[in-house]
This record gives structure tokens, C-alpha cells and sequence, in this order.
């Protein structure tokens, strides 16, 4: 099966299950906090880490821009808004402690 090219561009947005809309206000994510090479957490722009979980309810309020929800196996995380820019993709960001 073919798939044609305005198809296969929005492939990756076909994989979120909910694209929040940010408020103006909303955080970036900077960081990522990792635990035995997992996305245990997030690093945001004011500096806050909050976990996976309270990160993906803050994207669902608008409180984070730039991602979007999936979900694995009955669990929720984020992703990268796909736009062409590697740099601010989740998997490109530093590691930080928590």
C-alpha cells in the first residue's frame, strides 16, 4: 500500500492521542530525568522537575508547550510535536539529576 506524501507527513501526529493547546504562559520542556535509561521526569523552563505523570497532566491543562500525549500499554507520556526542527525534540534534550 502506497501512502501518499500529505498522508505520510501527518504519520507522526497520527500518533499522539491528544494535542493539547498551550496557554500563553506555558513551560518548555528543557531536560529530561532519567532512571535505568527511562523518561522517569521532565526539566521545565522555570526549572521545575516534575515527574512523568504530573508532566503529561500539566501538557493536558496547556501548562506545557511543544508536545503532545501518547500512550504505551495504558500509559500516558509525551512527545515531540513533529516540525521539522531536531533540536527541540525530547529524545535531543540533555539528561539532568534530580
Amino acid at each position: 500500500m502506497t501512502v501518499k506524501y500529505q498522508e505520510a507527513e501527518s504519520l507522526p501526529m497520527n500518533a499522539l492521542s491528544e494535542i493539547p493547546t498551550p496557554n500563553a504562559d506555558a513551560k518548555k520542556i528543557t531536560g529530561l530525568v532519567k532512571h535505568s535509561g527511562k523518561i522517569s521526569g521532565y526539566q521545565l523552563s522555570d526549572g521545575r522537575i516534575v515527574n512523568k505523570a504530573e508532566g503529561v497532566e500539566l501538557a493536558k491543562q496547556g501548562e506545557i508547550q511543544g508536545v503532545g500525549i501518547s500512550s504505551r500499554n495504558g500509559n500516558e507520556y509525551l512527545k515531540s510535536l513533529p516540525d521539522d526542527t531536531e533540536s527541540n525534540n525530547l529524545g535531543n534534550l540533555p539528561t539532568v539529576t534530580n
